[in-house]
């Protein structure tokens, strides 16, 4: 079966029927083809209310289209107007437009009045909107004398403008002489009138020229009304009232307006303080999304109101006196509107049809009918039609039923005037859209394929798809009732060729139509949300994939406009690049990939931060002695919330240009309450903080001057000191500009001697921060206090301090001063005390002097260089360190205070033993032979005792760095050179050689020498060599280094697995429990280097590249003793630190290699 398709669109059911579109005789949506017969119709015209500009030609425009081309006519006022009478109008070829020329001559009043256009041929008439034309005016203000008006502060005012009445209505604003808007506010607004209402007048609305201005926009002109002067008077008191309403008057008034406009309700009330305004709607609800407050909530708007928007009003003032309502009440009417519009109707002999009229209103719309513009009434009579109400019913139509009918809807607010034609037409289908139309479509999209037609009866409509053209019986498929094939979600398998048949009893017409399905265009690499510090760079990146057969375009928007015309914005390929970005950069970036079928988009968004702009508007309030209030307001955030703010102050009379910190308070805090101190000309200034940093300054507030007070704080560090044995300096930190709270900063300074009845001895002195008293004791207590003072009072009472007058020099010295010797570089001192009168100032301790008169060994006279230690306090004792051995020493103590030494105590000589001696000066090895080394020597540089002895011992070294047994030798004191001899020719050897006193052994310096080798043996082994070269001999050779090469890799797992290496176990059998080289770090055995690079060993041996020994520095030094000038002493005068020397390490008999045996040594030492 055929399905038929109706208004709406309706999927086909899942049967296996050919899809098929029948088109009922009353859809209106198709339009006559215009080669074909058919009434005229209107297809432009002038609005209802034409206004015109009087200066320029009038054009009422009246356009037309119909088969033949219909012929047009006016009416004016009713009556026929006869163009051609008129040689000012004229009407456009093939049009129904007139043009009035009134630039030349005429004027326009003169073609003031309502015109109408009748379109007309054979087959009926169609007629325009009554179009009234009206010339605009903007007429000027009468000439009136305004009075100046004079009146008290607080009354209400107003100012009423008036303005004449134009076509259309002005525009009302108010300004003054400079054409600068007057500021309008709660209190003072303009209202719906014009007028210029006060709700109370300050002294400031004070002003000569209140100018009403009036724009009617139509002429572009602009009028103005004479000057309104206004003189306020500043009352001595105004006395405040509650609010009454300057407009409207009364409590109640009522409000119309018409369906579809902006309902605007307006109250303005007087009183003092100013009353503010408020909205409510009694029986209902304010619509959100359709209500507006204007003017400082004093005009309530409700654009698109509706009959639903009728009710009560009520607008409420309210101040601190009272409250007050107004109530409106609200009638919403409706001019007519459209529910159903009559549409042409084509129908073929003998069919039925109907044309329906439907509108509404308030009051409700009459209905009338007009045929080819004449009423129904007396229009000629068609046997056809019916007329019911507001449908006109057609029977068995016959091409003479063809007309243009008019439906008239009116009530008194307006009308509508609609024109639907009857065309009746015998025509076969044919198809309007072009043939072979490619149509390319997105997958997964609808694919609308269409199939205009036109014919008469209505034609039904198939669709076929492919080249065998089976008819289309999926219910994937939606079929519209223009003919429209629909694919809801189109497939790559869609693409191909469609055929639209449409049929009708006259007749059959086809055409083809080709299907394309192209990949979605997408962006697979979306830009992302970044944020950035002002001034650098960001880059955005929207990479695409489409269709191969699409060329996309790719633009960038920015919060969906252009981008800036700006050279830091560029496009590379996939990015958007913005270089030094700026705070207006901050916002949504889109790409958007176009193609001919699709685009698609995507966003980010862009967040500018950087530290905040600077506080602005700062405002001091309260300003009270102590305290004042500082208000401001923050600058931008620049899209990173401000943590907090920082105020700093400056002293613009003490410390001008100095800003110093106030305080600081959270971000989400505007005020701050500062803490002031008196006789400060403050002012202020506040920075914002936020995670990137710091805001300028803003600028600085005003200055504000706190009253002088007396000083809440006295001088800090008061001391008192004498410079000279007979004065008192006392001293003190002086109050700064700041602290002084008042002008004539002054300080009273007393004193007077602790441990007598003297009264205090007050004197005032300026701002200085010392005082000296002279002519007192030597060294006496006395007590102190410094007051500040100015001009308006004294500070609190000091506290009290002491000092002493000025020392002098000791005056007795130290006695029973004796000294016990500890050890050879080690000595105590013990003495008796000082009386303390006799120090004559503060005690700072005792100050030890000695020095080595002569050397004990030698008897020669030195250079004396005393020494020094200070004791500090009233120590009787102390210990002397570094002293050297075996010396002649001489002491004297003294006492010390604040102005120097005393005289010193009677010397004391001391004695040190002997000590053990230094390292040999020098070692070298000389003429080395066979057999023999010679070794050469010089004394130690620091005996420290009488040489007993010198001690020598060497042992060999192989070429595997083992040790040979140790030889011990005695070599008289009196010696500097000793051959030894009965030595291994080429044998390296190790030596260690010190001196002795009768203390003991001192430190021992070490070298290595290496004896020459045996030439005889040499030309041996030359002589051997043919041996070598016989061939049983090079295998005997092999066999033995195969063997060899066996046991030196089991040798070296097993050294691996932990075994001990042979050396060690010959070390040990060779061991001396006197002598044992130690490693400096840690004491273990010396490490040796391959023999046969004939190099020092790498640890345990001091010998420099030129074979000699250096003596060794002692380390022992008076720095690391006592105090004052050269060292530091405990309590009890013992030693702080460790006193010690660095001595060579004692030899070692064996060393345990830490590394793995080398196959090359261990291939020497099988040699």
């Amino acid at each position: 079966m055929q399905l038929k398709i109706m208004p709406k669109k309706k999927r086909l059911s899942a049967g296996r029927v050919p899809l098929i579109l029948f088109l009922c005789q009353m859809i209106s949506a198709l339009d006559v083809p215009l080669d074909l017969v058919q009434p005229p119709t209107i297809i432009q015209q002038s609005p209802k209310d034409y206004i015109i500009d009087p200066r320029e030609n009038i054009v009422i425009q009246c356009e037309a289209k119909g088969k033949p081309p219909p012929s047009f006519s006016w009416t004016r006022n009713g009556t026929h107007f006869d163009i051609d009478k008129d040689p000012l109008v004229t009407m456009k070829t093939g049009s129904g437009t007139l043009v009035i020329n009134i630039m030349s001559e005429g004027k326009a009043e003169t073609y003031e009045g309502v015109y109408q256009c009748t379109a007309r041929n054979e087959r009926g008439a169609a007629i325009s909107n009554n179009i009234v034309v009206r010339p605009s005016r903007s007429p000027l203000w009468t000439k009136e004398k305004l009075e100046p008006i004079t009146l008290r502060s607080g009354q209400s005012l107003v100012l009423p403008c008036r303005p004449p009445i134009g076509l259309p209505p002005a525009i009302i604003f108010w300004m003054d002489n400079s054409f600068q808007r007057l500021p309008q506010s709660e209190r003072v607004s303009q209202g719906l009138n014009g007028d210029l209402y006060f709700s109370n007048v300050l002294p400031e609305d004070s002003r000569e020229d209140y100018i009403c201005y009036a724009r009617f926009n139509h002429t572009q002109t602009i009028q103005q009304k004479q000057p309104i002067s206004v003189k306020v008077i500043l009352a001595k008191s105004n006395r405040e009232r509650p609010p009454t309403f300057l407009t409207p008057e009364g409590n109640a008034s009522n409000k119309e307006e018409l369906r579809g406009n902006v309902l605007s309700l307006e109250c303005i009330a007087e009183g003092l303080p100013t009353p503010i305004i408020y909205w409510i709607k009694e029986d209902g609800t304010l619509p959100i999304n359709r209500t507006f407050y204007r003017n400082f909530q004093k005009t309530l708007q409700i654009i698109q109101v509706s009959e639903a928007d009728s009710g009560k009003y009520q607008c409420i003032a309210k101040n601190a006196l009272g409250v007050i309502h107004h109530t409106i009440s609200v009638t919403v009417k409706a001019a007519p509107y459209w529910i159903m519009a009559p549409q042409n109707l084509v129908l073929s002999p003998g069919e039925d049809g109907a044309l329906i009229c439907r509108a509404n209103g308030n009051p409700k719309p009459r209905i009338s009918w007009l045929s080819n513009g004449v009423p129904i009434e007396i229009a000629p009579d068609d046997p056809s039609r019916k007329i019911s109400g507001d449908t006109i019913i057609f029977s068995s139509v016959q091409e003479r039923s063809s007309a243009v009918y008019q439906c008239n809807a009116s009530n008194e607010y307006g009308y509508l005037l609609g024109n639907a034609f009857v065309n009746v037409l015998a025509e076969p289908p044919r198809i309007l859209t072009s043939a072979n139309t490619l149509y390319q479509v997105i997958a997964n999209r609808p694919a609308l394929l269409d199939c205009a037609f036109f014919g008469s009866p209505l034609p039904t409509i198939e669709w076929f798809k492919g080249t065998k053209g089976s008819a289309l019986r999926e219910d994937t498929y939606v079929l519209h009732e223009n003919g429209t094939l629909e694919i809801p979600v189109a497939q790559k398998d869609s693409t191909g060729t469609y055929t639209c048949v449409a049929r009708n009893k006259l007749g059959m017409a086809k055409n083809e139509v080709h299907l394309e399905i192209k990949d979605p265009t997408r962006i697979i690499k979306q830009p992302e949300y970044a944020v950035v510090q002002r001034g650098s760079t960001v880059s955005f990146e929207c990479k695409v994939k489409h269709d191969h057969t699409l060329i996309p375009t790719v633009i960038w928007l920015k919060d969906n406009g252009e981008l800036p015309s700006d050279g830091r914005f560029t496009i590379d390929k996939d990015h958007l690049v913005v270089a030094d970005v700026s705070d207006n950069d901050g916002g949504t970036y889109t790409c958007v990939a176009n193609t001919t079928l699709d685009n698609v988009s995507a966003s980010a968004v862009l967040s500018v931060v950087d530290v905040p702009n600077p506080p602005f508007d700062l405002e001091l309030t309260d300003q009270l002695d102590k305290s004042v209030q500082l208000s401001w307001t923050p600058g931008d955030d620049n899209n990173s919330p401000i943590t907090k703010f920082i105020i700093e102050y400056e002293d613009a009379m003490h410390e001008a240009g100095l800003w110093r910190h106030q305080t600081e308070v959270p971000g989400t805090q505007t005020t701050a309450q500062l803490k002031l101190s008196p006789y400060v000309n403050y002012s202020f200034r506040v920075m914002a903080e936020n995670s990137l940093g710091r805001s300028l300054p803003s600028e600085a507030s005003e200055q504000y001057l706190t009253k002088a007070a007396e000083p809440d704080k006295n001088p800090m560090t008061v001391e008192g000191l004498g410079s000279e044995p007979d004065n008192l300096v006392i001293t003190w930190q002086p109050l700064n500009g700041f602290e002084s709270n008042g002008p004539g900063l002054q300080y009273k300074v007393s004193w007077r001697q602790k441990d007598g009845d003297d009264e205090w001895t007050s004197v005032v002195v300026a701002n200085v921060s010392k005082y000296i008293v002279s002519g007192t004791p030597t060294f006496v207590p006395y007590l102190i206090k410094v007051q500040a003072l100015n001009d308006v009072g004294f500070a609190p009472e000091p506290a009290v301090v002491m000092g002493h007058s000025g020392e002098d020099l000791p005056m007795v010295a130290p006695g029973n001063v004796h000294v016990t010797v500890v050890n050879s570089t080690l000595a105590e001192v013990h003495w008796d005390p000082v009386p303390l009168k006799s120090v004559r100032g503060h005690l700072q301790g005792y100050r030890i002097y000695y020095w080595t008169d002569q050397n004990s060994s030698k008897r020669n006279r030195r250079h004396i260089e005393k020494k020094i230690l200070t004791f500090q306090g009233s120590k009787t004792h102390g210990m002397l360190p570094g002293l050297e051995p075996f010396s002649h020493y001489t002491l004297n103590i003294r006492v010390i205070n604040g102005k120097g030494e005393g005289p010193a105590s009677p010397d004391r000589v001391f004695h040190t033993p002997e000590g053990v001696p230094s390292a040999p000066s020098s070692l070298k090895i000389v003429n080395p032979t066979l057999d023999s080394l010679t070794l050469e020597w010089d004394p130690p540089s620091h005996p420290n005792g009488i040489l007993t002895e010198y001690t020598l011992k060497y042992q060999p070294i192989n070429s595997t760095h083992e040790l040979g047994p140790l030889v011990d030798l005695k070599i008289p004191a009196n010696k500097t050179r000793w051959t030894l001899k009965n030595l291994n020719f080429s044998t390296r050897y190790k030596f260690y050689f010190y001196a002795q006193t009768s203390a003991g052994s001192g430190s021992q310096i070490t070298e290595e020498a290496v004896t020459t080798v045996d030439e005889g043996k040499m030309a041996m082994a030359s002589r051997q060599v043919d041996i070598a070269t016989q061939g049983w001999f090079i295998g005997l050779m092999c066999a033995v280094a195969l063997l060899i090469l066996i046991l030196l890799i089991v040798c070296f797992i097993r050294r691996n697995k932990g075994g001990k290496y042979p050396v060690k176990e010959k070390e040990d059998a060779h061991a001396d429990p006197e002598i044992q080289p130690m490693k400096e770090d840690d004491g273990t055995f010396g490490e040796y280097s391959d023999a046969e690079d004939h190099k020092p060993l790498k640890k345990g041996s001091r010998t420099p590249s030129d074979r000699t020994v250096k003596k060794e520095d002692s380390d022992d030094s008076l720095v690391d003793y006592g105090e004052g000038v050269n060292g530091q002493f405990n309590e009890d005068g013992s030693f702080i630190g460790q006193y010690s020397g660095k001595k060579e390490k004692e030899p070692a008999e064996g060393n345990e290699s830490s590394e793995a045996p080398s196959p090359v040594n261990a291939m020497n030492s099988f040699v």
